[in-house]
This record gives structure tokens, C-alpha cells and sequence, in this order.
């Protein structure tokens, strides 16, 4: 919950505004502003106070504690103009929070953190719990020293910039094993800890299993990932405080799913008891991985039988691809999802003047792989690769990433052993749209015309079975030199259902800097004006020239007389 604190009239409406826009994630302080910073404080896991920052560090001074532990402070000021992250950038998330206020307000982020301003993330932000010298290897790496990666197992990590050897270390391991004096220890979730218990088993036997198992397998807790079991003991109290004391997800599957995983250790007390030969070793093996403790069962107790099971496997990590399009071109139309993906990645797989659009927004470490023209499923086979190979990658396209773009090709490689994240993009049919009016109010269809990869009969038939339904038609890759009959054919078979007078646009480089424009007609559209940086858009039966814009109704009943100002 995030505490929002005011002062003044013009605080309490930035405040009111922000309470608006997150119903679920705030909470309004009132009363003195002491009291109220007291008790946000003590109840909230982030604050946002509309009052000067001087006056925020003299009234949580006195209340600061661990860093760990202490809420995210963000200080907005009397204006609204700055969103100032004050105290727990990283481990309170006020950085984030920070940027988050002042998108909604329209306010300017203030982040100081040493790592944040010069686009490095921190250590202690990469989603996994840290150990050791965080910030002597931050230090390091701001001073551009080298810093090694030592990576026991290969997880997809954002992008850093670390070397191979160096007098500092980044070290990436579930093992239980201290820091060394310049070293982080990173611990990535890779371990699944499959559990079985009897009836009433208590939660102290459960945890002492499992953390005995890991102690003997020299492996850390901090990597677990999760405990699983058989669906019959989801609600089995001492399995379930065991995964809420460890801070871990319990996952269940069916007796089913786990009765078809083949284990070294089958059983006929849990085939009787919950219709499978095995929970601990089946549960902890049901999605893959490495069996690193075979079944182990809990100490006797109190002159009763051992009431507790648990196996641990090293899953492996699956990498994780982003297809992400980067909309039209202007930086404002592409999205903050799009956005936290390029920063994400470690990988970045795309076309050579994509990638030089968005460069500037890559964190320092980031592996760029670039091409040319043409080379679409190789660059698709690329990211696939490097995705299986435990990166995070992002490959990108223009517009939306899943029309006429890489998501199709990347996809046709992938398989299920990757993540795969789709992000969508302003498309150039959206882009263009929005420049002429109003043309895709209704049905509408967009038609490559390119025939690179599509026989020109296929094609020819889609646009022939638009023209005849009477629907809105945008054609990307309309005309280029090598091409040049394609498009006067598209319009002729448009013009056999469509009078000369409908309204036709033509916009050439949507949102970028030499964008053109122009509403003309079906009739007076010369082919001329359009190139591979085009996008026409021809109307349908009820599409209007209204005040220059081109318009196409919601529905068909157009009124009696065409508006003022129509066509």
C-alpha cells in the first residue's frame, strides 16, 4: 500500500489525483502531517509526500531504520513539477516510484541513485536476492573497473556490463557458499523443492527436511524457487506454513500429472494414499530439471514414523524472448512496455536502423546484434538461439512487432522451451489512421502488397474479396521500383465496386520528422505519390470526406444528408 500524505490545498489535489488514478494501491493520510507520516510509515510499503523535501527528512529522520526494511519515500513538490525519489530507491522501490508518479502527474522524476542516473541497474534490482559487497561492486562498476561474471548456471540477466576476469565479481550460483570480500553472490530461483507429508504433519518437520536437504547438498534457500506437492495436499497446514516461513510459492498439480513422471524412487504408500507412486520426487520433477536430492524422508518423532518427504531439483532456466514493436517511429508513441523491455534485455536482435532508433534507450552491457535488409528469418533464428541459450532477449520491428513483422517468424522457430512475450506496437494502419481522420471506424482489412512472399494471385484474390464485401482497406508496402503495377491493379479492383468519389488517403512516414499527408479519391489517387514508406488507405461505401478528414461511420445508417462541409 502506498501512503500519500498533504499539507496544502494545492498538495491534496496532486494527492487526490493520484488516489484517483490507483484506488487499489493508496491509502490518504489525514491529520496533522506528523501524525500522518508516523503512521504511513509504520503501515505502508511506499509513501508519497506533496510537501518539501526538507520537511519530509525531518519528519521520517527520527523513523528510519534498515534500509531493507524501510518504506520507499517519494517527495512531490507544491507545483506538481518534480517527483523526487527520497529514501529506498532501490530496496523501497522508490526509484520506480518515482517515474511512476510522474507519468500520472505529468511530473518530472527526480532519481539520484548512482547506478540509476547513468542507466545501470542496481544489484540489488535484478529480482534476485543478493549477497555480499553490493556496494563496493557498484563503486567498481561506476568507475568503469573491471568487473568479472562468474554465472555457475546460466539465467537470463538483464544487461550489465562485466568482463571476464577482473579484481571484482558478480557471481550468479544457488550453491551455499559465502561472498568473498569483492564478490556479490546473486541467487537465481533454479531450485524446486518437491514435498509429501502425512496428514498433520507439523511445519517445523517439514522445514527442517528441507533445509537439512539443502544444507547436506551444500545448496542455498535463497534459491528456492518453490515447494510442490500433490493437489490433495494443497491445504495440508504444515506444507503450507512451511512455504509461507520460507517466502516461496506452493504449486500443486494432480495425482495425474505427477503418476506420468517417471522417478527413481516410487512408492506404494502414496500410490494408495493420493493415487500417485510419488509426490516429493514427481512434484519436483514434473516440469524438468536436474535431481539433486532423491527422495529423503523427515527424522521419527516422539516414537511416531516420519510424517514428511522432499526432493530437490535444479530446474533449468528457460530464456525468455520479447518481440517488441517499436510503433511508427516517434519516441512518444513507443509504449513504456516497450520501453521496459529494451532495458531489460541483454540481447538485442534487430534490424540496423531499428536498432539506431531506440540505442540511446539500451542499458551499458547490452549485446546488440544488428542487419540488414532482408534478413528477417535469420534475424528471427538469432533471437531464438540466444534465447535458448538462457538470455533475455528482445527482437525488434517497427509498428506492431506482429504484423508483417518478426513476431511470425520468430515464432515459427520457437518452440515451448523459451518464454516467449509478445509487446505490441502502434502499427503503420493505426499511425495513419489517426493522421487522416477517422478511416477505420469500421471493418477493415489491411493487404500487403508485396508479392516477395506471396503469390500476386493470393494477394489479388484478398483484395478482391474486400473490394466485395465493402470494407475499409489499408495496403502496406504498396509500391516500390522494382514494383510499381501492384498498387494501380489493387485500386482498379477497388474501383470496381467503389465509386471514383471515395474518399482515399496516402500518408508517407507516419509520426516521423518529413511526415505528408494527403485525403484525396479513390479516382484522383496517383500511384506516383506512394513509395515503400507509404501507407494508403482506401475507403469503403460509407466513408466521408468531412472537413478534409476522411471519416467511415461506426455503423451504415449515414444520416439523410451529408454534413456540412462533406464531400
Amino acid at each position: 500500500m502506498i501512503g500519500l500524505i498533504s499539507a496544502t490545498a494545492a498538495g491534496a489535489a496532486a494527492r487526490d489525483r493520484l488516489a484517483a488514478a490507483w484506488p487499489d494501491r493508496t491509502r490518504v493520510y489525514d491529520g496533522p502531517v506528523g501524525d500522518a507520516v508516523r503512521s504511513a510509515f509504520a503501515e505502508c510499503g511506499q509513501l508519497v509526500c506533496f510537501l518539501a523535501t526538507g520537511a519530509v527528512v525531518r519528519l521520517i529522520a527520527p523513523l528510519l531504520g534498515e534500509k531493507t526494511a524501510d518504506p520507499g519515500v517519494v517527495c512531490v513538490d507544491e507545483g506538481g513539477r518534480f517527483a523526487v525519489s527520497l529514501v529506498g530507491g532501490h530496496a523501497g522501490g522508490a526509484n520506480e516510484l518515482a517515474r511512476e508518479v510522474g507519468e500520472v502527474l505529468a511530473a518530472q522524476p527526480v532519481v539520484t541513485t548512482a547506478t540509476d542516473s547513468v542507466g545501470l541497474p542496481g544489484l540489488d534490482t535484478l529480482g534476485f536476492p543478493v549477497e555480499g559487497s553490493v556496494a563496493t561492486v557498484s563503486r567498481a562498476l561506476l568507475d568503469g573497473e573491471p568487473v568479472a561474471l562468474r554465472t555457475e548456471l546460466t539465467w537470463p540477466l538483464p544487461p550489465l556490463p562485466l568482463a571476464g576476469e577482473g579484481a571484482y565479481t558478480v557471481r550468479l550460483t544457488d550453491r551455499a557458499v559465502e561472498p568473498a570480500e569483492r564478490e556479490v553472490l546473486l541467487r537465481p530461483p533454479s531450485l524446486v523443492v518437491g514435498v509429501g507429508a502425512s496428514k498433520g504433519a507439523p511445519a517445523d518437520e517439514v522445514l527442517t527436511l528441507v533445509e537439512g536437504a539443502l544444507r547436506d547438498a551444500g545448496l542455498s534457500p535463497r534459491s528456492i524457487a518453490e515447494l510442490a506437492t500433490v493437489d490433495a495436499k494443497a491445504e495440508e497446514t504444515g506444507i503450507v506454513e512451511a512455504a509461507a516461513r520460507l517466502g516461496v510459492p506452493l504449486v500443486t498439480y494432480t495425482a495425474e500429472e505427477l503418476a506420468a513422471v517417471a522417478v527413481p524412487n516410487p512408492s506404494d504408500a502414496p500410490l494408495a494414499a493420493v493415487g500417485t507412486p510419488s509426490v516429493a520426487e514427481a512434484a519436483a520433477l514434473v516440469r524438468g530439471g536436474e535431481l539433486l536430492v532423491p527422495k529423503r524422508k523427515s527424522a521419527p518423532r516422539d516414537g511416531r514414523p516420519a510424517m514428511a518427504t522432499c526432493a530437490v531439483v535444479r530446474r533449468l532456466a528457460r530464456g525468455r524472448l520479447a518481440v517488441v514493436g517499436l510503433g511508427p517511429g516517434a519516441r512518444d508513441l513507443l509504449t513504456p512496455r516497450a520501453k521496459a523491455e529494451l532495458r531489460r534485455a541483454s540481447v538485442l536482435v534487430g534490424l540496423d536502423q531499428y536498432v539506431d532508433q531506440i540505442r540511446d534507450l539500451l542499458r551499458p552491457g547490452t549485446r546488440v546484434l544488428e542487419s540488414g535488409l532482408g534478413a528477417e528469418e535469420e534475424r528471427a533464428r538469432t533471437a531464438v538461439a540466444e534465447a535458448r541459450a538462457g538470455h533475455a532477449v528482445a527482437l525488434i520491428g517497427s509498428g506492431d512487432a506482429g504484423v508483417y513483422a518478426m513476431a511470425s517468424p520468430a515464432l515459427a522457430e520457437a518452440s515451448d522451451d523459451i518464454d516467449v512475450i509478445g509487446v505490441p506496437g502502434v502499427t503503420a494502419a493505426l499511425a495513419a489512421g489517426a493522421i487522416l481522420g477517422a478511416p477505420l471506424g469500421h471493418d477493415h482489412v489491411s493487404i500487403s502488397l508485396s508479392d516477395l512472399h506471396t503469390p500476386w494471385e493470393v494477394i489479388e484474390r484478398r483484395v478482391r474479396a474486400a473490394a466485395e464485401a465493402d470494407i475499409v482497406v489499408t495496403f502496406y508496402n504498396p509500391r516500390s521500383r522494382g514494383r510499381d503495377w501492384q498498387l494501380p491493379k489493387a485500386l482498379a479492383i477497388l474501383a470496381e465496386h467503389r465509386a471514383p468519389t471515395t474518399p482515399a488517403g496516402v500518408v508517407r512516414n507516419a509520426s516521423r520528422p518529413d511526415e505528408s499527408s494527403r485525403v484525396t479519391t479513390l479516382g484522383a489517387l496517383d500511384p506516383a505519390w506512394v513509395d515503400m514508406m507509404t501507407v494508403v488507405t482506401v475507403g469503403n461505401t460509407a466513408t466521408r470526406n468531412i472537413a478534409g478528414r476522411m471519416v467511415t461511420p461506426r455503423g451504415y445508417r449515414w444520416q439523410e444528408s451529408a454534413p456540412e462541409g462533406a464531400e
